[in-house]
């Protein structure tokens, strides 16, 4: 009855940690295509313009004294930085409501119209800011039709008004190749192999709970500069970073208890850390193909750790079910 209750509690909080229910805005995801700026004209040094997460961001930063008005679809005021560096978003402006998600489904409500007076609210200090700007990027799930990697798919204008003066930003967006699988086959390799070199630990009576800490600090700096590598703004997922800091916790325990001869709680422990990295890596499983993965980290690293990630988790998990639920001898 005590274990059964033990993993109906676990069940429970595990559910809770995973999916939280903190409303998120469209985060940048794996992705094939990369976008650059190719230029603006006139040339200007009071703006930096940059594309975030290969292509789903632009992000504009104006000089302290610059005042700059993003120019939406419809020539509406969308974006509006001001000379002090407070960034204003047009409530009005169906541009607005278009960037909601990166495929522009969101349908802009009656108010929002192109001749509609302006309703500014705050968003940003520091005069710094990022969009979905679907100027800069393929608006369709599927390739495009006619183009192969390598082939440019996108170009597109996003009109700015600096100070008075327009200035416009091209945008251009190219068809990447697939990357390398090895790094994802070796990560799941070694993770099988830790796997098995725990349950090898277990069957000898050793201490065993610390095998899936490496792992677990493996994924969690992955997720920490993922997290840290876009801006508040576009809306960067907690559990890419949380829920391997529960797993890494959970390995601490595992350790500390093995040490005191606590089979019971180690084996707990070690399931709590397989389940949080099986959900990690299930969450990032697209990166495992895609071209692009916005994260400050390498992408064969990412991809390592999220192909161990899964792998490990599952089976981390699976043999602390064995071990807890096992028949037990006569």
């Amino acid at each position: 009855m005590t274990r059964a209750t033990l993993l109906g509690a676990l069940v429970a909080l595990l559910a809770m940690l995973a999916f939280p229910g903190t409303a998120f805005a469209d985060p940048a995801g794996p992705t094939d295509y990369l976008s650059e700026i190719r230029g603006v004209e006139p040339a200007t040094a009071s703006i930096q313009v940059d594309v975030l997460g290969g292509d789903s961001f632009v992000q504009l930063q104006a000089e302290p004294g610059t005042e700059v008005f993003v120019v939406g679809y419809q020539s509406e005021d969308y974006l509006w930085f001001r000379e002090d560096g407070v960034v204003f978003e047009n409530r009005n402006a169906p541009s607005t409501y278009t960037n909601d998600d990166r495929f522009g489904g969101a349908v802009p409500p009656a108010n929002a119209t192109a001749d509609a007076e302006p309703d500014w609210h705050e968003v940003a200090t520091g005069g710094r800011y990022s969009w979905h700007d679907h100027r800069a990027h393929w608006m369709q799930t599927i390739r495009p039709a006619g183009k192969q990697v390598g082939d440019q798919i996108v170009e597109g204008v996003i009109p700015l008004i600096v100070d008075g003066a327009e200035v416009d930003v091209t945008v251009i967006s190219t068809w990447q190749p697939e990357p390398s699988p090895i790094s994802g086959v070796v990560g799941a390799v070694l993770a099988a192999a830790a796997v098995a070199c725990s349950a090898f630990l277990y069957r000898a009576r050793r201490q065993w709970g610390w095998t899936v800490a490496p792992l677990a600090v493996l994924a969690l700096g992955v997720g920490v500069a993922q997290f840290t590598s876009l801006p508040s703004e576009t809306g960067p997922r907690l559990i890419w970073w949380v829920l391997p800091a529960i797993a890494a916790v959970a390995a601490i325990v595992a350790t500390v208890s093995g040490r005191a001869k606590q089979q019971f709680v180690v084996m707990a422990a070690v399931l709590v850390a397989g389940v949080q990295l099986a959900i990690w890596g299930l969450v990032k499983r697209d990166g495992l193909t895609a071209a692009l993965i916005p994260n400050d980290a390498p992408g064969w690293l990412d991809r390592f750790a999220t192909a161990a990630a899964l792998t490990g988790g599952v089976g981390f998990a699976a043999l602390a079910l064995w071990a807890l639920f096992k028949p037990q001898p006569a």
